[in-house]
Order: C-alpha cells, then sequence, then structure tokens
C-alpha cells in the first residue's frame, strides 16, 4: 500500500516532481538464461507477463517486473531432451512453477554512475523467497539492458549443489546462474 501512495504523489505532485511510469513491450522484451554445470551449459528464455521503469525528469527512479515462470524454456536443445530438461526446471526439484507462477523483480534504490548506466539495487523474489541483488541498467533510446548473476541456492534451489551434497563429481551444477535482460519500452 504504501508503494502505491508514494507513486500517487509522484504522479500527481508538481509538474517539478512529475514521475513517468513507461510499461515495458512484453512482446519485445527478453530474460535469457545461462546455467553451468560441470560438463557443460545450458540457455533459455523466460518471458515477462508485466514491467515498468520510473522516470523522473528522464532519469531512471525506479522499475517492478514480474516474470512468468510458466514459460520457462531450453533454447539449446530439441526433442526429447528439450522436453526434459524444461520439466526438470519447472519441478519442485529447481522453480517449481506451478506452485510460484512468477518470479518478481523491484528496484530498490538508482544511482546514476555514468550518462544512462545505473546501479541497480534491488529485490528479486523467486519460490517465494526474497533476496537482494545488485546489477548495472544501461539505457538506450526505449530500450535498457542488465546482465544479473543470481545464487540459486538463497531461492531455496538446492538441486545438484557442490555447496550442499558431497560426491556430486561431474553432475554437479554451478550455484549461479546468469540473466541476460532487455527491456523494449
Amino acid at each position: 500500500m504504501k508503494k502505491i501512495l508514494l507513486i500517487l504523489v509522484l504522479l500527481i505532485g508538481s509538474p517539478g516532481l512529475l514521475a513517468q511510469i513507461r510499461k515495458i513491450d512484453n512482446s519485445k522484451s527478453s530474460i535469457n538464461w545461462t546455467g553451468k554445470k560441470i560438463t557443460g551449459e545450458h540457455h533459455g528464455s523466460v518471458n515477462f507477463s508485466e514491467g515498468f521503469l520510473i522516470f523522473k525528469k528522464n532519469k531512471l527512479k525506479g522499475g517492478t517486473f514480474l516474470a512468468d515462470m510458466s514459460s520457462l524454456s531450453n533454447t539449446d536443445q530439441t526433442g526429447t531432451d528439450k522436453v526434459k530438461l524444461e520439466n526438470h526446471l519447472k519441478s519442485p526439484d529447481f522453480f517449481d512453477t506451478t506452485t510460484y507462477k512468477t518470479a518478481k523483480l523491484e528496484f530498490v534504490t538508482v544511482v546514476e554512475i555514468n550518462l544512462n548506466q545505473y546501479a541497480v539495487n534491488a529485490n528479486l523474489t523467486i519460490k517465494g523467497q526474497k533476496n537482494p541483488v545488485k546489477f548495472n541498467l544501461i539505457l538506450e533510446a526505449n530500450t535498457a539492458k542488465a546482465h544479473l548473476v543470481i545464487n540459486r541456492t538463497k531461492y531455496g534451489i538446492q538441486y545438484g549443489s557442490g555447496s550442499f551434497f558431497d560426491d556430486l563429481g561431474d553432475l554437479t551444477i554451478y550455484d549461479e546462474f546468469e540473466l541476460d535482460v532487455v527491456l523494449f519500452f
């Protein structure tokens, strides 16, 4: 409720305080992931279900995004291997997309570090668990790009983690996965 009141104050405030909310284009925006293991890596994507950026005087001030976890897909495999990996990633071993249909990213602080480049501190919620994340975001015209590195074990995703299980050998899956995000607004 406090966030809604803050947005209303920003929108109704005097012209010098007026904030601009720029909704992302879900059909063009993308989240591409990379997960690595000892024997290689896999790539895929997840779709946005909604999201927006907040600007004030043409400077980035905030943002909130929801990812549709049921859209999680693998892009480096085909056929039964693709389906098998996607089903496993959607299972309770990983993202449990039946129970946790969305993941959420909310900007907490935004600091301009160069022209159109921002340091963002945000909260990321996956599987109902919220943790802070930090990343840089670069704006160009009506697009924004960011690269995030996420430690999956902070969200209760321990399957195949060498940090939690001994003797996994070449079945070990690294704790961190990467997200490359492109926003069109």
